[in-house]
Order: C-alpha cells, then structure tokens, then sequence
C-alpha cells in the first residue's frame, strides 16, 4: 500500500512541470535525478551513481556504462551501453540490447531483449510481459504477470466455508465535549491574534502586500495555495527519498505551517481595517490587526465545528492565506500581474453646484 501511493504521488507531479529534454548532467557526480524532462548518456561517458528519471524518457547509448541503480516513472528506457545495477520502472517499457549486472522490476510495461541483451539477473513483470530474442541471455529467472491457476505449487482451491457468524457490533463511545471544544477555538484565536499584533510591529508593510494580493486577486491566490498544499507533500517527499535533502525538506516543512499564520494575520488586518472603516473609527494598527486576525480565526473556528461541511471554510481560508503568502513571497515583493499603484484608490469628487 505504501509503495502504491508513493508511485500515486509521484505520478501526480507530471502534472506540474514541463516535458523537454536534456543531456547528461555532470555524469561523473554520484546521483542524477531528473523531473519532467528526457535524459540521455551520451557515448563514452560515465555516470557513477544511480539515474532517476520521473515523467521522462531515458536513453543510455553505446559505450555509456552506469554504475549504479537505474529508477524510471512514466516513461521509457532504451539501454545500448552497459548498467551496473539493477532497473525498475513504473509505467513504462525498458528495452534492452548491452549488460545489466542486476534484477529488472517493471510494473506496467513491457521487457524487450535484443539479441545482444544480456542480464545477469532475474526479471520480474506486474502488469507486463517479457520478451526475449532467442539469442538474448538471462542468468536468473524470468517471471510474467501470469493467473493465479498457471503458478507451480499453488493446490486447488478448496470449497468456499460456510460463512461465519457476523460479531455483535460493539458499543461506540463518542467523547465530545462541546465547551472544550470552543475554549480551544477562542484560545487559538487569541493566541493568533498576539502573534498577529507582533508582526504589525515589525512586518506590517509585508503584511499588506499579501492582504493586497488575496483582496485583489482572489482566483489567483486560491489557486497558488491550492498548487503549494498539493505540491508540497511530493517535494517533501522527492527530497527525503534523495536522504541529503532531508534537512531542506525539514526547513520546507517548517514554512508551511508559517505561510499559514502570516496569511491569516495579513487577513486579519484587512478585516480589522475594513471593521474599523465600517464604524467610523481610527485606531492604531496593532488594534485593529489583532481584533481583526481574532475575530477572523474565531469565525472560522466555530464554523469549523460544524459537522460534515464546517471544515469547508477553513480549507477555502487556508488555500487564501498560504497562496497570498506564497504569490508575495511572505510580502517580500509584488503579486504576479500587479504592479505598484495598480489599485488606486478612488476619489469622491463632488456633486457639481
């Protein structure tokens, strides 16, 4: 289950980047890793680690040699030189016609074997077949996506028992407690509100550009956000499979939960100052910041309560906040598409005597 939706993820990611092609990069480092685009090893040279291509195709020429494993999703994989190493591929067909001193796994394509193709190891298909030139060479063993009823050593399948009887269903406790679950929501809105009037002391500016953003262009900003929470779970999950990304993907997962925060408070300004507005008064902006990003963060929480569909406000606020502050890089500069005074405000010219 785990390996299916490691593939699922990884799979999704070929939704978001583009489709080119590229030469080897520095085929002396250890590891390549490629994303979205096609990857060749020229002849003569020499990749000294193992190759992992997503959403891509791979082509390994003549008197190429990799000495390492080869990985490939969502494409697929022409071999002429020599790999040191075994090969998988998701979703996709290999096509082999020099030496692979390894295993091959393919799930979901085909194993072709040149007459020149020689492996030695073994070859396992789900979801595909091998085939093999008479000439080819496999040292290990060869095992297709065969049925259940052409696997040796399989007995018959006995009568089906008489089913079991059905277990009484046992008692389910539900704990609720309706008063703890308001003081945790007027709890975390004050505790976001304190947060919020002690960026307005030292970010206020960065705070409006992201209020900017998502007022002024709010299909854009849900858009980033959703784009950012999707993504992020498979950036995070692509560098902790590369092990020395680890401590970025660590950094990464820390901004998540901040763009959050810093989106919600850039979104309790805006309503602080619009309530401010709406009552004819003026108050500093540490005030209205803070009553704003409480009451906001209050109005969601309470709404998040309610079953089945409360949580869908809070998700539609989350994707607002975290794409404000992802558009704005954390309001570290204008939104896409604006431009500085691209809002003006409007001016009440009065009624001509």
């Amino acid at each position: 289950m785990k390996t299916k939706l490691i593939t699922i993820l990884l799979l999704l990611t070929l939704l978001f980047v583009p489709v080119s092609s590229v030469h080897a990069q520095s085929p002396d480092n250890n590891d390549v890793f490629i994303l979205g685009e096609n990857y060749t090893l020229k002849s003569d040279e020499i990749l000294n680690g193992s190759l992992a291509v997503i959403g891509g195709n791979a082509l390994i020429e003549e008197d190429a040699t990799i000495n390492g494993d080869v990985f490939l999703v969502g494409g697929n994989l022409t071999i002429s030189g020599k790999v040191s190493g075994s090969i998988a591929i998701i979703g996709g067909n290999v096509n082999i016609s020099n030496t692979i001193d390894g295993d091959i796994v393919v799930i979901g394509g085909q194993v072709i074997l040149t007459e020149t193709a020689v492996v030695n190891g073994n070859i396992s298909t789900i979801g595909g077949q091998v085939e093999k030139d008479p000439k080819a060479e496999v040292s290990g063993e060869i095992t297709n996506n065969a049925p259940l009823t052409d696997i040796p050593d399989v007995p018959n399948i006995p009568n089906v028992p008489n089913t079991p009887n059905v277990p009484s269903t046992p008692d389910t406790n539900i704990n609720f407690n309706p008063l703890w679950e308001v003081t945790g929501v007027i709890w975390r809105a004050l505790a976001v509100a304190a947060i919020g009037m002690l960026l307005t002391l030292f970010l206020q500016p960065q705070l409006e550009r992201v209020a900017d953003a998502i007022t002024h262009q709010p299909l854009m900003a849900g858009s980033f956000g959703l784009l950012a929470i999707f993504v992020m779970p498979i950036a995070l999950l692509i560098m902790i499979v590369t092990l020395i990304l680890i401590p970025v993907a660590i950094v990464v997962a820390l901004l998540i939960p901040l763009a959050w925060l810093f989106g919600m408070v850039a979104l309790g300004q805006e309503v602080g100052d619009r309530f401010t507005k709406a009552i004819n008064q003026s108050w500093a902006p540490v005030l209205s910041t803070g009553f704003g990003t409480f009451l906001l963060v209050l109005v969601v929480g309470f709404i998040g309560l309610i079953p089945c569909f409360g949580w869908l406000l809070s998700f539609i606020i989350t994707l607002f906040a975290i794409g404000g502050v992802t558009m704005t890089w954390f309001g570290t500069r204008s939104a896409p598409g604006s431009t500085p005074g691209a809002f003006p405000a409007v001016v009440e010219i009065p009624p001509a005597s």
